[in-house]
């Protein structure tokens, strides 16, 4: 799960707003980007969208992790990533915060780790750990049935 050192992605405009992501893993699909009217067209996700899906994304896969090591159980985690963006004072959009809520199911919050690794993972997470020094982030875990297990700011 670690990533030490230094990768490099490869980013080429093709037309208007429209850039296409080329990651350095050879398996990984190219990744096509566009910005919302009156810009782009939407054809893809946006960085701010991105950095949001990257967190959720991040905090996902430590708390699968921390609970499971090598293999997760399947379809055991849902998650939804709200970026609120708001004006700085130049009147310039700027990130405001993220909301990220992890929603488990049963077969993690049975595990034997869960109590430790609610209030671990989140430390773990090189995402989101990173973006917190500047950017709010407030997460939280639930159960498949709304029940809030784990809680932070």
């Amino acid at each position: 799960m670690s990533e030490q050192g230094r990768f490099t992605i490869h980013l080429d405009q093709q037309e208007d707003y429209q850039i296409n992501v080329r990651f350095d893993w050879k398996r990984a699909a190219d990744l096509l980007m566009d910005e919302p009217p009156p810009l782009g067209e939407t054809s893809g996700p946006n960085a701010s969208r991105l950095l949001a899906a990257a967190a959720a994304n991040c905090l996902s896969a430590s708390l699968l992790y921390c609970l499971s090591k090598d293999e997760p159980p399947a379809n055991s985690l849902r998650a939804e990533a709200t970026c609120i963006v708001v004006r700085n004072d130049k009147k310039r959009l700027r990130i405001g915060g993220l909301e990220v809520k992890l929603i488990v199911g049963d077969a993690l919050t049975s595990s034997r780790r869960f109590e430790r690794c609610k209030d671990l993972f989140e430390d773990f997470c090189v995402v989101s750990a990173s973006i917190r020094e500047g950017i709010p982030i407030a997460v939280t875990v639930e159960d498949e049935g709304g029940n809030v297990l784990h809680s932070a700011q």
